[in-house]
C-alpha cells in the first residue's frame, strides 16, 4: 500500500511472526490494525464484508478449515465475528509447525471462549492508534531507549539529552482533540480531521457497544457513561465517584448498569486504565492500587466532553487532564518494542508518579506530566522525594527521572532530572 504510513510496532509484528504460528493483533477499531497486517500478508479474508459475510459465517460453522485456505501469512481480518475460527487456527499451526501461517485482527474481545488457550502457538500484538511520533508531531530527538541504555553506561547525573520542539499549548489542543487515527493524521481538513473522534465516539454508543456481547444498550447512557468517564480521567476515581459523577447531573444509573457499559467499552479497547506500581519502600505507606482512568486515545474523551480545541484552551483545568492522556498513550506505544509497561504511583502522603516506566529486565523510570511550565520544580522536587522512599537494594536506583512538558527544550537540570516534551520523545 503505497499511502502506508510506518508504525512502530511493524518490526515487532515481523519479530513474532518469526516464531510464532499466529499472531493476533488487538486494538481499538480505526487505529490501523488491518493496513498493517496487510503490509505482511500473502491472502486475506475479511469476515465483516456485506458481499461474503453471510458465506462467511456458514462456513466457519460447517468447516473453518476452509477459510484458512490461502498463502500464508494468512490475515483473517475482525477474527470475533467467528470466534470458532480460533481453535480452527490453533489446530492448523498444530499440523504445521511452522511459524508465521496466520495473523488475526480484532476490535473486540470476543464473548465466546474458545476451547483452547492457544498457549505456545499464538503470540499477542497490542496496536493502538498512532503517537505523535509516528504521526510526524515529535521531532524523535530523544529515545526512550536511549536513555535507558544511557543510564547504565553513565551517572545518572550526565544522562546526554537534546532536542527542541515548537509545539506549544495551542498546537497541543488540536493533536489532543485530533487523536491518532491514521485517517485523521493524513487528511489536510482539520475540520474534518476533529469531526473523526466524533464519528467514532458515535459509532461506538450507536453500535458497537450493543454488538460487542450482544446485549441490547442505552446509547444515551452509552454517551453519558463515557462523558462521565472522561471527567475522571489521570484520576483514581472508583465506581461510587463516576456513579455520583452521574448522579450529580441528574442520571441516576444503578452500579450494575454502569459496570456493565464499562466493561464493553474495556472489551472494545475504548478505555484503557493505568495499573498501579508497587515498589518495595523505606518507610512504611500504603500504596494505594486502584487504577488510573485512561481512554485508549485522549481524543476519545475530548469527544465525550464535547471539547474542542478552543474550549480547552479556555479549562486548562480539563486540557490538563487529556494531555496526560495524550502522554499515556504515546508512552505506551513506546515501550511496546522496549518490552517495557506503563504504572502509576500514590501513596497515602499524597505521593505520586504520574507514570513509571517499567521494563521486563526490572530497569524504571519515574515521570511526572505537567503542562505548565511554572510547576516543573514542583515534579523535579516530587520525583527526587519519591526516589530517596524507594529501598534501592531491593529495587535498584531508578534509570532516570523526568518531567514532560508539551514543547519546547529537551535538557538535564543542575540535580539530575530530566525535562522532555512529549513533542521530542520516541521509542
Amino acid at each position: 500500500m503505497a499511502d502506508y504510513l510506518s508504525r512502530i510496532v511493524d518490526d515487532e509484528l515481523v519479530e513474532k511472526l518469526s516464531y510464532a504460528g499466529a499472531v493476533v493483533i488487538r486494538g481499538p477499531k480505526w487505529c490501523g490494525k488491518t493496513a498493517t497486517a496487510l503490509q505482511r500478508a500473502q491472502s486475506v479474508v475479511f469476515l465483516q464484508d456485506p458481499d461474503e459475510r453471510a458465506n462467511n459465517m456458514a462456513i466457519a460453522d460447517a468447516k473453518p478449515s476452509l477459510l484458512l485456505q490461502g498463502q500464508k501469512p494468512r490475515l483473517i481480518d475482525e477474527w470475533q465475528e467467528a470466534p470458532q475460527l480460533w481453535d480452527a487456527v490453533r489446530f492448523a499451526v498444530d499440523r504445521s509447525n511452522e511459524p508465521g501461517q496466520f495473523m488475526l485482527t480484532g476490535s473486540a474481545t470476543p464473548t465466546a471462549r474458545p476451547h483452547h488457550t492457544g498457549t505456545g502457538r499464538f503470540s499477542f500484538l497490542d496496536m493502538r492508534t498512532m503517537s505523535l511520533f509516528e504521526s510526524g508531531d515529535s521531532t524523535g530527538e530523544v529515545s526512550l531507549k536511549h536513555l535507558f541504555d544511557s543510564a547504565k553506561c553513565a551517572p545518572k547525573s550526565n544522562i546526554p539529552v537534546e532536542g527542541c520542539s515548537k509545539q506549544d499549548i495551542e498546537s497541543l489542543s488540536y493533536l489532543t482533540c485530533r487523536g491518532g487515527w491514521p485517517r485523521a493524521v493524513t487528511i489536510s481538513n482539520e475540520r474534518a480531521a476533529l469531526a473523526m473522534s466524533r464519528d467514532y465516539l458515535s459509532a461506538i454508543a450507536e453500535e458497537d457497544i450493543s454488538r460487542v456481547d450482544g446485549v441490547r444498550r442505552n446509547p444515551q447512557y452509552a454517551r453519558l457513561i463515557m462523558q462521565a468517564y472522561a471527567r475522571c480521567s489521570a484520576t483514581q476515581a472508583d465506581m461510587s465517584t463516576i456513579r455520583s459523577n452521574l448522579k450529580m447531573r441528574g442520571n441516576d444509573l444503578s452500579r450494575e448498569t454502569i459496570t456493565s457499559y464499562i466493561e464493553a467499552l474495556r472489551n472494545l479497547y475504548v478505555i484503557e486504565d493505568l495499573p498501579a506500581w508497587s515498589p518495595s519502600l523505606h518507610a512504611k505507606s500504603r500504596i494505594t492500587t486502584t487504577p488510573a482512568r485512561f481512554f485508549t486515545d485522549p481524543s476519545i474523551a475530548a469527544a465525550a466532553l464535547g471539547a474542542s480545541p478552543q474550549l480547552l484552551l479556555r479549562d486548562l483545568s480539563t486540557y490538563g487532564l487529556l494531555f496526560e492522556n495524550l502522554c499515556v498513550h504515546d508512552l505506551r506505544v513506546y515501550v511496546e518494542p522496549l518490552n517495557g509497561k506503563i504504572l502509576h504511583y500514590r501513596d497515602n502522603t499524597g505521593l505520586e508518579a504520574d507514570c513509571v516506566i517499567a521494563l521486563d529486565d526490572g530497569r524504571y523510570a519515574l515521570l511526572e506530566i505537567k503542562m505548565s511550565y511554572r510547576l516543573i520544580n514542583e515534579a523535579a522536587e516530587n520525583l527526587k522525594k519519591l526516589t530517596g522512599k524507594i529501598d534501592a537494594s531491593i529495587m535498584g536506583e531508578p534509570s532516570f527521572c523526568a518531567v514532560l512538558t508539551p514543547g519546547g527544550y529537551a535538557y538535564q537540570r543542575d540535580d539530575g532530572i530530566l525535562v522532555i516534551p512529549i513533542t521530542c520523545l520516541r521509542p
